[in-house]
């Protein structure tokens, strides 16, 4: 059955188009087409006209937890439910589950509840993100250094998996050599640069070697200086994709600017860079050997070190348009069409195209979310005025049954 949706305006390779209408069957979109053309029997089928602007639903590389869990302390599938529902909510559509620096059993363990998901044909997980332990200890950030090592060839078999959709990894270049990099590439892992202390020469090699990212820019990475360009001066001359959180804690909002102008759209995608708390009402959640605690919108340890975000995907784009001047169009494609590419997702996620997910946000002149719509479904639904925390849904049945919400997770305290 195809299903026919007349939209005020829907953004198409980068450009508004007004009064179309979207056909989708399965969940993917069949037909895209001005609502003057459309034959008699299609207007006559229109289910629902929905106003405002459609946009890609938004795609997050870097997530670690929510809905209260974190993907390291119960690194089980229905954790991944619980975590993908709770970002499901602020319009992300498409996921990477990300696991921090652990040790070898957990890392097993994820890439086992991983390959669950991608079995299972989950609509929102692509794959995996590990993100660690071949780190630096200088920029370890809140990485446990007990776990920060060489990667292994145990690890090695973990990461080249076929079973787990699209892996990606985030890799120190001083702690992981070039010719370990080209390996993962050979099997078409993608690797990332970040929590690294490395010189300029070093990041260059590595990016040779076949790195093609850079994780979290500008945080836990030799910075950019006078003499010594750093991690960060690598990222911003090379063709690369830099993963960025725009939640004000971070980055300063200038110095996103300034990366943006440098880099532009294609180039920059927004990043969560979640914890357990985005979905979640709690103010504090173990975390390894300690906890988390929000205090507004920061996380930090017990010490003061920034742990993460509480920022959702559609904050990272809000934040971009109202508070760095990033035009709505260019977000979105940070937001979906550059991690789609950076991620090698692009021919079935990432844009609102013939033949490609019938994932989708509609946001109204405010750019409040105002819908969520996933395989052609809408998912959530929001009333004018509605908090972060308000769901509508039009199935609260099915939605329930997608998340998991209420699923029991074994918390490492």
């Amino acid at each position: 059955m195809i299903t026919h949706l007349l939209v005020e305006k829907v953004l198409v390779d980068g450009a508004w188009l007004p009064n179309q209408v979207l056909s989708i069957e399965n969940g993917i979109f069949k037909n895209i087409a001005s609502y003057p053309y459309v034959s008699d029997e299609v207007k006559a089928g229109i289910s629902q006209h929905i106003k405002g602007a459609v946009l890609p639903g938004y795609i997050d590389t870097q997530v670690n937890g929510g809905g209260g869990v974190m993907f390291n302390h119960a690194p089980t599938y229905e954790s991944l439910k619980v975590m993908a529902a709770a970002h499901l909510q602020f319009g992300t559509t498409t996921l990477f589950p990300t696991l921090i620096t652990d040790d070898i059993d957990t890392i097993e363990q994820a890439a086992n509840a991983i390959s669950q998901a991608i079995a299972d044909n989950h609509a929102s997980i692509a794959g995996v993100h590990f993100e660690g332990p071949h780190l630096s200890i200088e920029k370890k950030g809140v990485h446990l250094p007990c776990y920060i090592r060489k990667l292994s060839k145990r690890e090695m078999a973990t990461y080249t998996r076929k079973d787990l959709g699209q892996v990606l990894v985030t890799v120190a270049p001083e702690n992981v050599s070039c010719d370990v990099i080209r390996e993962l590439v050979s099997h078409g892992v993608i690797v990332a640069l970040g929590h690294s202390n490395a010189p300029f020469d070093v990041v260059e090699k590595a990016i040779e070697a076949g790195a093609s990212g850079f994780t979290h820019l500008f945080n836990a990475m030799s910075p950019l200086t006078s003499r010594e360009p750093g991690m960060v001066g690598a990222a911003m001359l090379h063709n690369s994709t830099c993963g960025i959180i725009v939640d004000h804690q971070h980055v300063h909002p200038k110095t996103v600017e300034l990366a943006f102008k440098t880099k532009g759209p294609s180039e920059l995608m927004l990043v969560t860079d979640a914890m357990a708390h985005v979905g979640a009402s709690d103010k504090r959640i173990a975390f390894f050997d300690t906890h988390i605690t929000r205090t507004g919108d920061k996380l930090t340890t017990p010490d003061g070190t920034l742990a993460g975000s509480c920022l959702d995907m559609h904050g990272a784009l809000t934040n971009s348009v109202n508070d760095i001047n990033i035009a709505l169009e260019d977000a979105s494609m940070m937001a979906s069409t550059t991690p789609a590419v950076f991620a090698k997702i692009h021919d079935r996620v990432g844009d609102i195209a013939i033949g490609k997910a019938a994932n989708f946000v509609v946001l109204d002149s405010a750019n409040t979310l105002r819908q969520v719509y996933l395989q052609g479904t809408k998912q959530f639904a929001y009333s004018a005025g509605h908090s972060s925390c308000d769901i509508n849904c039009d199935n609260n049945d099915d939605i329930a049954q997608l998340s998991g919400f209420g699923a029991s997770s074994d918390s490492r305290e």
